[in-house]
């Protein structure tokens, strides 16, 4: 990977070059397009209300969209209104979204016609809220205001909800609104992995999550083009590469799964030769998955880099040769970033061995907090290092490998079970295509594996897969119970909804 050149911000490009891209119809907006057009929404959200939160002294922008490129014109004006960008989950209903609203203390939600009967009764729970329409509304307020008349920050600050396994979603504030810290951050991200005006960034899933918007505006900040997908469909991803010659994009392994579920003729039609460089995270990728995507993607000299983070920060990566010397690593860490592997009560555990993973970010101190939530926040930091609660361990060279999460960990009979092991064994086998192992009450084990599998066809019985699973894995973890499904659910970011499939085994 090049060096990314140094930039001054995505206001600071050659106003002729392509910034953002409708990557289904092909409409562009030049960087002069879009530091005109934030300037004057700015000015159009500070006439909507744009007050400072009162208990931090800084103003929050929401923004309640479907993949578009006006999800990205608003995170421009926030960041020219110097405010935070919060960007929402448009499934949300009423109480989630109330909640959001009152908790970020944002004052202005730009928001999607289509979503109107949520987002209306929303904020008439959280007085003071005001909300602004994407379509004619939204392009009157841009055509009805002169630019901001302030030089705005050269990158937007975020104010990201995570959603944890217990209780409401959880905001995660990046420390400070130092500009100067800001642009520090994207610099480095780009250097990290090389971004630069050449580039083309396909933007492939949902942008209200950390990882797709946080490359998609990084490409921005660099002076690339950065190409919105409306919704995640296989067959228009490669079809967007091939059209507009797309260069890097961030995906996660469900996007992998179905990518590698086309037929090889409808692969091999599209020309993805400008493809350099494809990041994937989000949930643990199967062995399985990844050596097939390399074999697909290397010989065209798309290199698929894994990385391991949260919205709370980066901390691992591992390249294709890292990978395939160590196969299931997540890697070593970022630049000037530790991993400590830590047992229950806060020592070290020795290389080879499970633990919690914290994540000492670079220069010492704590570099987030969560959001009027001072327990949550304390009990996420130990000695300048977080956790967002996975386990894991490092081998003797300083590789990470991700075990699971604590909260997906099942009790069988008093022995700790990971289900990512299982899952591991059960991708392997070839008539699956996807799969999900968690843990449901039971009054003689304290809790029974399930397994949740797609498959191929028709023509794999579960006593097959049982008995697949046993030549591989120890008694005690083979699943007692075995469902067939059309598909699993999930989160528009790919993520499996562990969650939901416990309360509909256990019920």
């Amino acid at each position: 990977m090049s060096d990314a050149p140094a930039s001054d911000g995505m206001f600071e490009q050659d106003p002729e070059r392509p910034a953002l891209i409708d990557a289904a119809t092909g409409t562009t907006r030049t960087y002069g397009d879009l530091t005109d057009r934030a300037g004057r929404l700015a000015a159009a959200l500070d006439s909507k209300g744009l007050d400072p939160v009162a208990d931090t002294g800084s103003r929050a922008v929401a923004v309640m969209l479907p993949n578009c490129i006006e999800f990205l014109e608003v995170a421009a004006a926030a960041s020219r209104a110097e405010a935070s960008f919060l960007p929402v989950n448009w499934h949300l209903k009423r109480d989630e979204l109330a909640w959001i609203l009152a908790d970020s203390g944002a004052r202005v939600v730009v928001a999607h016609p289509s979503l109107r009967e949520h987002v209306d009764a929303a904020v008439a729970d959280t007085p003071g809220t005001a909300v602004l329409w994407a379509g004619s509304e939204y392009e009157d307020a841009i055509a009805g205001h002169e630019p901001a008349d302030r030089p705005g920050w050269s990158t937007p600050s975020f104010l990201f909800y995570t959603s944890g396994t217990t209780g409401r979603p959880k905001g995660v504030v990046h420390s400070g609104l130092d500009p100067n810290r800001m642009h520090a951050a994207q610099l480095g991200l780009a250097h990290l992995w090389g971004f630069g005006p050449t580039d083309v960034h396909l933007l492939a899933g949902p942008a209200y999550h950390a990882g797709p918007l946080g490359y998609a505006l990084n490409t921005l900040f660099t002076g690339g083009a950065t190409a919105v997908l409306p919704a995640w469909d296989p067959k228009g991803a490669l079809a967007a590469i091939d059209r507009h010659r797309v260069t890097t994009s961030f995906l996660t392994p469900a996007h992998f799964v179905r990518l590698l579920e086309l037929p090889e003729a409808e692969r091999a039609r599209h020309d993805l030769s400008s493809l350099r460089l494809v990041i994937h995270a989000g949930a643990p990728c199967p062995v399985v998955v990844k050596e097939r995507i390399l074999d697909w993607l290397g010989p065209l000299g798309c290199e698929v880099w894994e990385l391991y983070g949260a919205s709370e920060g980066g901390a691992t990566r591992a390249s294709p040769d890292e990978w395939r010397a160590r196969p299931g690593t997540v890697g070593r860490p970022w630049p000037g970033t530790e991993i400590r592997i830590l047992d229950a009560e806060g020592a070290a555990v020795a290389a080879g061995g499970d633990g919690v993973i914290h994540i000492a970010p670079p220069g010492g101190g704590a570099t987030f907090h969560y959001h009027r939530d001072e327990a949550k926040t304390d009990a996420a930091w130990r000695d300048g290092a977080f956790t967002v609660g996975d386990v894991g361990h490092l081998d003797d060279d300083g590789y990470l490998f991700i075990t699971d999460r604590v909260s997906d960990m099942v009790l069988v009979d008093g022995v700790n079970v990971y289900p990512r092991e299982i899952e591991e064994v059960l991708f392997a086998h070839p008539a699956v295509v996807d799969c999900a192992v968690v843990g449901v009450p039971d009054e003689r084990h304290g809790e029974q594996l399930v397994a949740v599998v797609e498959r191929r066809g028709d023509g794999l019985p579960v006593d097959a897969l049982a008995a697949f699973a046993r030549e591989h894995l120890a008694d005690y973890k083979v699943p007692r119970r075995w469902e067939l499904v059309g598909e699993l659910p999930r989160d528009p970011n790919g993520k499996v909804l562990k969650r939901l499939l416990k309360e509909r085994l256990s019920g």
